[in-house]
Order: C-alpha cells, then structure tokens, then sequence
C-alpha cells in the first residue's frame, strides 16, 4: 500500500507539490491568526459561591449560610470535593467537578442547588452569588489610579463607576477586582436625644427614609396627537434633600431628618486598602474569561487605558505597568521561538556537512515548516492554542521532524550514485531508483515512526492539571511527527527525482573524505568488537545497572519550577490585628521589597475586596512584585528576602509566584507547594494538632514559608437582648436590632442617583458611641414612646471571644499547615514530613491528616505512566515483531531502550537531579527516537541478507551497520542537536517545563547512539535471526525488494 502510494507521488509531482505550498500558506496564515498564552487552558471545572452576610460571626455564618449551601451542593452530579471557608460576614463555597465536567453544566447544576438552597437561608441577607468564571491563571494585569491631588473618595469613584465599567466591556475580561481608596456614601447621623425630644423611634426615621427615594409612573396623556409619558420625580438628587424628609408630625408641624440629626456626604468604614509602591492607590485586578488570548486582550486593555486616561480629571494617572502577565507570555514564547530558530539551523548545519549538497539538504528541510505547519493546522482544528506546551512539543520534535527525510534522501543519493557507476546498458531510469530506493526504506521509517507514536500514547492518558497541561505537548509532537512521515514518502521523494539526479554530489561518484574515512574507522574497530560481545555486553550491563540505581535514588517533584518574572507575597498577621496596623505591616514588607534592586514595581492589596471569591482578611496583605533579574540570581533574591522578612515581628510571610501558586491553590485549596490539612470537629483541638504539625514540618530541612492558617479567636462584644426587657418597652426585636445596627454599624436604606453612579444612603450614630467598651454600653436608644433608654438596660452587653475564620473541605471542619519547598526535591521533603508527624504527632479519635499539593499530581501521573509504559513496551515488542516476524531481532532492536536509559539518567543529574513530569516525558520522548536507530540498523542488515545475497552473518553485520552509519549519526546529530538551544535555555520563562526534557533527551540521545553502534550489531551477529544456521524468518513488514 505504502509502494503505490509513493509511487502515485511520483508520478502526481505537480499536485503532490501544489498541495504542499499550499498547506505552508494557509498554515502560516493559521499560525498569525492563531491565540498565544503561556499554558493551555488548566482552569479546573470549579464554581465559586460568594454569599454576603454582613456582620455575622464566622460561627454564625457556618451554621446558618455555609453549612445549608453545602448541604444542597453536595450528592450533585460530578462533584468531587466542596471547599468552604466561613468569616467574618462572609462564606466562600467553592464547588469541584470532575475534569471530564462542562464548566458551563457545573454552573448550571450550582445554579439550581442553589436555589433549592435559597429558603433555608437568612430572610434578611443578599442571595448568594456564582463568581465569574475566571481562567485559573488568574488576574492578568494589576493596574492602579493614582493621585496626589484628589481625595481617595473621589479616586475609588472614578474607579468603580468609571474605569471598572468600561474595563468590563472589553471582550475577554472576566472580573475587575477594585481596593483601595474611600467609598462615598450619603450619611444621616442620628441625635439620639433629639430623637428622645420629639418621641420618634430609629425604626421610624428607617421607614421614611426607605419611603422618600423613588419615582413614581403615571401612564400617558394625550394632546394634539402627541402621547406625554407622566412621571413623578421623587428620587434624592442632593445630600439636602435627605433632611427635607418628613418622620412625624408634632402639634401640627412636621419633624425632618434635618431636625433629628445631620445629613451628608462621608465615607463608609473601610475594610480594604490598596498602594502602589508604598503609596496609596486603587488597586485593580482583572480577570481574564477561560480560552481568552492574553495578549490580544493585553492590547485592548491598553488602548482602553490610553482612552480613559485622556478622559480623567487633572492630576490622576493610571499606572499600567505593574504586573502583567503579557510580559512573562512574551518572554517565554521569544524564548521557544529563538530555540525553534537557532535548532532550525543546526539542523540544517548537520544536514549539509553529511550530504555537502545543496540541492539534498533543501530538500531534506523542506520537512520542517511543512511538518510544524501541518502541527499548527492541526491544532487550529481542535481549538488549541499556541503556548509554551504546543511550542515545545515541536521544538523537541524538530529535530526528529527530519530524520525520515533524511534516512530518504540519504538511501536516494547512495542509490543514485551506484547507478551512476554502472554501465549506460545497465543503467535504470531515476525514478525507478528513487522509487525503489524510497521502498527499501518504507518499511524502517514507517515503524520507526510508528513507535515514536506509540511511546507517546501514555500522555493522553493522563487526566487533571497535568493532562491538560501535557496532553497539547504530546499531541503536538505526534501530529508533528506523523506529517514528517508523510512529507517523506510524497514530497521528499517528488523533490528528490525532480533535482537530485544532475546534482554535482551525485554525477561526482564519491562520498566526503571526512565521511569516508569515518566509515573505514568504524568497521574496522566494529569488526575487532562484534566478536567480544560478552565483553559489550558487561559493559551496557553496568552501564543500565548504573542508570538503574541512579533513577531510583533521584528525587522527585511534579513540575520544574516556573520563572515568571514576578513574586507574590502573603503577609499576614494576627487575627483581630487592626486594619490600619495590618497595613502598616503590609507597607513594611512592601519597602523591604523596594529596596531590592530586581524589584520594579509594587501592588500590595490588604485586608477584603468586596466581590472577591479570594477575599483575605484584614490582617492580610498580598503583594506582587514585577522583577528584573539583575547580578543575584532568583535562588539568592529569595533567600535575602526570606532573612529580611523573618526579622519582622508579629508578621508571617510566604514567597510565591502568581501563577505557580494559583496552580498550586486549585489542586489543593491552599496557595503554597505542600498542604497538610488536619481534619476533626473542635476548632481548638484542631488548632493544637496544627501547632504540632507546624513544628514537626518546620524541622524539615527545605521547608520554608511554613505557616499555620491562621485560625484564632479573635475579640468580640456579644449582645444578647434581653427579652423582657424589650417587651417592656414596647419594642420587637427586629426593632431593637435595627436600633443596635443603626447605632454601631450604620443601615442601609436605599440607593442615591449621581448620574451612572449609585451610592449607599446610610443612618447611623455619631461614631463616638464606639469610642469605648462603657460608650457602647451607654449608647441612647429611643423607644417607641420616646423615652430613652441605655443598651445595657435593653440586653447583656459583654466581652468574649470567637473563632476568626472556620474553613471547612466535604463538610468538616479542617485547619491547614502549608509549606514552600527550596533547595531540595519536593517529594523527598514530603516524605520526611510524613514520617516526623506519624512519629511524634498523636490524632485524637475523629481527627486524620490529609496531604495535598503538587507532588499528589506528581504521584498519579507518575503511577499513570509507570503502568502504560509497560504496556507500551510490550507494544512496541509487538510492533517489531510484526516488523521482522522475529522475536529474537525484535528483542536486540529494544535493547536500544536501556541503553538510552543510562545517558538519560545522566542528563536528569546534569539538569537538576529530580524526576519530575518533565524528566519522565523526556524519556518517553528519548525511547521512541532511540528505537528508530536499532530499526534501521537490523532492516538494512535483513535486506542485506535477504536480497543482495549476502550469504556471510559477519558480513552482513558489519557491512550494514557501517551503510547505516551516516544516517544514524545524521538523525540522531540533527534530533540532539535541535535541542541543544533548548536545553541551554534552562532556567529562562517559557523553557522551564522544555528545558528538562531536552537535557535528558540529549544525553539519551548520546549514549543510545554511541552504543547503539558497537552494542547492538554484536548482540544482533550472535543472538539475531542473521546468526541462525537455517534461514531467516519469512520477511517481515519491513522487507521490501
């Protein structure tokens, strides 16, 4: 089939060549159009449930908001683990569904659950709300509003119903994210004895207030044949108008708001706060929507920047250059891109100095952008993008994209240049011999190519983060392969008759000297070799035996650490620390930050930002920091910072990176490398197990950034109404809360207009009334007769104390102790952890340890492709087997598989001594490449045998391993060579995960070839069909005469 297949090229050049320019131009317009981020899509198909439940406690926010949304979440189809964390007038519930789950059903199904959900909740509280679906890698840029003339109320303004608005229209964007600055409010300050003079209660003045905010339709008249809409306009325009609001009416005159009180407009309690370089500022965070090109939508923001900026009032700037994630996008794809080019032209050095043809290696190279063009087209098929995963996979195939062409054009140029020798009766036409020298060949690339597909097959198996994250590598290494395969045996071929038969190389009759002398060497060293095979032998035993041992003392981790080009810094420091202190905390660490030479820019957000699914407390600070990598390396940056950092009292910090520690809080909920989650049902039990644990990991030598969740009781002033009492006066409880709300926190009673805008219109106290613990005590409130009475004579007003936070996983209640890995391999450290905690930490009865993190993704995809390697092994036996119908020549050909095993365990040393994902795709990768060489060793030797009547097995052997010499070192020079710029990129953006696996590929490939040359023919000449006294097999799929 694949004869007549070659043949029909051959003899359709004008369309075989036709189509191929044509995939290179709709490829490479493809490739322009296509979207570019820096990792495919990894956002996990979860849902965020944010419900508001202001001023409740977290215990009262668990029982009566998280604990019944939990409840109706759980059992839902798909859903695989339920996260809440309840706080301060907050719950968060993140729901986690399958991989394989739709995120748009899973929005669904939360939807109706939470509507099931919405008649056991508090009558009084705001539904619960779906948070947007964001991208996993989070916010894609912060900006901040700046000014040094403007009044934060007027700053966090313009931000909110300006500039959030208009950023929220760009196609792409998920969420903005706003803290920082003074949110304006329309305030009536109550007088208590005023109240007390005119016998008007608090409930009172919240009705007509509630009552004088609105405007009334009227229907139409009609006049004239013109229809007139009738409206009444009641709506508050100005702050003065509040006070024109009539409550009551004594001895016939009307008492306002502006005689029981004052009116204004003031800003609300802040629980938030935002800085850019140490300076205030409002902060915005923006989300990008799942599948949304980075970088597009990084340029729309841009000019949506420069438009609103030529819009703002004098003196306020928008600083647009803090983080973004465009640059590290940017960084990594130049990065890849310049591997790509600089492989590119090594191959085509390689290529040239073995054939010194121009003609050969052009057409050789065509290979290259017809094959990765093919990838991309491929790719845009299925929706995928272009990221540093699909680029890697083909800057990791690109050397192997030309190895069939060159096995091709090599065996072409031979057959040309023996039929050139023979005489002009003798000789045949050329396109029979490039036909029959592509036939003989078929067979070899084909199942060479064959099992390099197959090696890879385990990776699109793997499921989670690490499917996602490694399946479009794998696939576009295949895809990429598969169309070299076809380029070969149609346009190689096509190029081949059309311009090799008159090139000089080949009218010249003669190999290179340097190529020559090199083949004269090799046979004759092979020939004094294959006769020593048990001495071989021993050597390629201790060699693997090595390789082994090595393999199995190496450390291991799940992903190579990313270099982002930025830091994300937790701080965070007592519960119940002040918002004002906690800031200044934050601005401490942020200066320690600004010293550093590599840090460019700042943005610290403290304490909640309202909407946000990742709200922090306020005694908690996140800063990014955007870098410039200077004289320190990264390593020496964190380790000075780290120092610095552990001088601050009171204040625990963690290092992290944005998108590294998002990947990080989506496997495990908690934004550091490892999470020990302690499970059980008392919060102070909980917290004592965390203290031991804390300590037993903090021994650990490489953990860093050790830290406790900060769950702490934190001060509360409890009043609890006294029943009779209430009664007594004439009072209901709604009305004695409202009271009590009123006084220390200030209602809400409606919404006051200022064109888009809408601002809270809010009764409350004098603030002084929480001056103090006795001014609380004492604080008036008016009855509905008017005498006024003290709170401590309408209920029990007492200190006490309460839990700040209760985080809770598939419905218990959990307490996490988290932890960075630094200077060592993360699996060997999450070892050592388990065995110092079972040893020295006891769990109660109802209590157990759950660990989570990467190195769980580490170990299922290390499980994963453990068992299909095997499988794959066993494949690829069957595949030769099929290919030679000899078990014996198919077990010599896998002897290539141990014997890349021990360069690539070198290489992993050599890069950083841990067997991570990266590694492990490295050696699948290097498996696959290594068996091709042993492939066409032992088919050229069959061929030998079989039809140019080689009758000696010595003969045969030696004589075709040393024609198989040069396109074994040009495929394997071209394949490890390509990657030479790659592995050499180590440690730069976007080569981080490409980085490792070229190294031990490269290594593989060295040690593989090296003895593939000496190993394999000697093994083959004394354990081989060849070395049989009988015949050989019948032919295998491979033969062709």
């Amino acid at each position: 089939m694949i004869a007549s297949f070659i043949q029909w090229a051959l003899k359709s050049r004008l369309f075989v060549l036709a189509t191929a320019a044509l995939l290179m131009l709709w490829g490479g317009f493809q490739a322009s159009r296509m979207p570019v981020d820096v990792f495919p899509d990894l956002t996990a198909p979860q849902v965020v449930v944010v419900a508001e439940a202001h001023g409740m406690s977290p215990a009262e926010v668990e029982n009566v908001v998280t604990f019944p949304i939990e409840t109706a979440l759980n059992g839902s189809p798909g859903v695989r683990r339920v996260r809440s964390i309840s706080s301060v007038g907050l719950a968060v519930i993140t729901v986690e569904f399958d991989w394989s789950t739709d995120v748009r059903q899973a929005r669904q199904v939360v939807a109706e659950k939470l509507q099931l959900a919405r008649a056991t909740l508090p009558a009084d509280m705001p539904p619960p709300q779906i948070a947007p679906a964001a991208s996993v890698m989070g916010e894609i840029m912060f900006i901040a509003l700046i000014s040094d003339r403007h009044s934060g109320a007027d700053l966090k303004s313009m931000a909110d119903w300006t500039l959030r608005r208009r950023i929220l229209s760009v196609p792409g964007v998920a969420e903005v994210l706003t803290i920082g600055g003074n949110e304006k409010q329309f305030q009536v300050t109550l007088n208590p004895e005023r109240l007390a003079a005119y016998g008007i209660s608090v409930d009172q003045v919240l009705r007509s207030l509630r009552e004088t905010n609105q405007n009334v339709p009227a229907g139409f008249y009609k006049e004239g044949g013109q229809e007139y809409l009738i409206q009444g306009i009641g709506r508050i325009q100005h702050a003065d108008e509040i006070g024109q609001t009539v409550v009551a009416t004594r001895n016939g005159q009307p008492v306002m708001v502006r005689d029981l009180g004052t009116t204004g407009v003031g800003t609300a309690e802040v629980r938030g706060t935002g800085s850019h370089n140490g300076k205030p500022a409002v902060i915005f965070a923006i989300q990008k929507q799942p599948g949304a090109n980075t970088l597009e939508l990084t340029q729309r923001l841009d000019d949506t920047f420069a438009q609103l900026q030529a819009g703002l009032p004098q003196g306020m700037k928008i600083e647009a250059k803090i983080f973004r994630q465009s640059d590290f996008i940017e960084r990594s794809i130049n990065n890849l891109m310049s591997a790509l080019r600089d492989g590119a032209i090594l191959v085509v050095v390689i290529v040239f100095a073995f054939l010194l043809s121009g003609r050969a290696t052009l057409i050789t190279l065509t290979a290259l952008p017809l094959s990765l063009l093919t990838a991309i087209l491929a790719m845009h098929a299925l929706g995928a993008t272009l990221n540093t995963m699909t680029l890697g996979g083909l800057a990791i195939a690109l050397g192997a994209l030309v190895d069939d062409a060159i096995v091709v054009v090599e065996n072409i140029v031979r057959r040309l240049k023996q039929n050139a020798e023979q005489p002009a009766e003798q000789r045949q036409t050329a396109a029979s011999v490039v036909f029959h020298a592509t036939r003989e060949i078929q067979g070899s690339i084909v199942f060479a190519t064959l099992i390099i597909m197959l090696v890879f097959t385990p990776i699109f198996f793997l499921t989670g983060v690490e499917g996602r994250l490694l399946v479009p590598l794998g696939f576009a290494y295949v895809v990429a392969l598969a169309a070299s395969l076809l380029v070969a045996i149609t346009v190689t071929p096509v190029l081949a008759l059309m311009f090799l038969p008159s090139a000089k190389s080949v009218q010249s009759h003669r190999e290179p000297g340097w190529l020559q002398a090199l083949k004269q060497r090799y046979q004759a060293t092979l020939t004094a070799w294959v006769a020593r095979w048990q001495s071989v032998t021993a050597v390629a035993l201790a060699g693997f035996v090595a390789a082994v041992i090595g393999l199995a003392t190496a450390g291991q981790a799940f992903l190579p650490d990313f270099n982002e080009g930025s830091l994300t810094i937790n701080v965070v420091t007592l519960p119940g620390t002040t918002l004002d202190e906690s800031s200044r905390q934050g601005q401490r660490v942020e200066e320690i930050m600004l010293a550093q030479p590599e840090v460019v820019s700042t943005a610290r957000r403290t304490g909640r930002t309202p909407a946000d699914p990742h709200s922090q407390e306020i005694h908690a600070s996140e800063i990014e920091a955007s870098l410039v990598m200077k004289q320190r390396s990264k390593e020496e940056l964190l380790a000075m910072l780290r120092q610095q950092f552990a001088a601050l009292p009171g204040v625990n910090v963690v290092i992290g990176q944005p998108i590294s520690h998002r990947i990080d809080h989506m496997l495990s909920g908690t934004r550091a490398n490892i999470a020990i989650k302690i499970f059980g049902p008392d919060l102070y039990e909980l917290r004592k197990i965390g203290e031991a644990v804390k300590t037993q990991v903090t021994s650990v030598p490489g953990a860093v950034d050790v830290a406790l969740e900060q769950q702490a009781d934190i001060p509360f002033v409890l009043i609890k109404l006294r029943r009779e009492a209430i009664a007594q006066y004439g009072l209901t409880v709604r009305e004695a809360s409202d009271a009590i709300e009123t006084a220390f926190a200030g209602l809400d009673v409606s919404k006051v207009l200022e064109g888009q805008a809408s601002y809270d219109l809010v009764v409350r106290f004098d603030p002084r009334v929480k001056a103090s613990f006795d001014a609380l005590q004492s604080t008036l409130l008016t009855t509905t007769s008017g005498a006024q009475v003290p709170l401590s004579a309408l209920a029990e007003v007492r200190k006490d104390r309460g839990p700040n936070l209760i985080s809770r996983e598939n419905v218990q209640r959990k307490i996490v102790v988290m932890a960075n890995v630094a200077g060592r391999d993360l699996q060997s450290v999450v070892n050592e952890m388990r065995q110092n905690i079972s040893r020295a930490v006891t769990l109660p009865s109802g209590y157990h340890l759950e660990y989570g993190g990467q190195f769980e993704s580490a170990g299922e995809a290390t499980r994963m492709l453990t068992f299909l390697g095997a499988v794959v092994v066993a494949g690829i036996f069957l595949l030769l087997y099929l290919a030679f119908r000899s078990a014996r020549d198919a077990l010599v050909v896998m002897l290539n598989l141990p014997l890349a095993l021990i360069g690539g365990v070198v290489g992993m040393y050599v890069a950083d001594g841990v067997l991570s994902v990266a590694t492990l795709i490295g050696f699948i990768t290097l498996f696959g490449i290594a068996t091709r060489n042993g492939v066409m060793m032992v088919s050229h030797i069959r061929h030998l045998v079989e039809f140019e009547g080689v009758t000696s097995a010595r003969e045969a052997v030696v004589r075709g391993a040393t024609e198989r010499l040069i396109p074994i070192l040009m495929t394997a020079l071209a394949a490890g060579l390509a990657l030479v710029p790659l592995a050499l990129a180590a440690g730069e953006p976007g080569s981080e995960i490409q980085a490792p696996m070229a190294i031990v590929i490269l290594f593989g490939l060295a040690s593989s070839t090296l003895l593939n040359m000496m190993v394999v023919p000697a093994l083959y000449l004394r354990f081989g069909s060849v070395a049989r006294s009988d015949r050989l097999p019948e032919p295998g799929m491979l033969e062709a005469p």
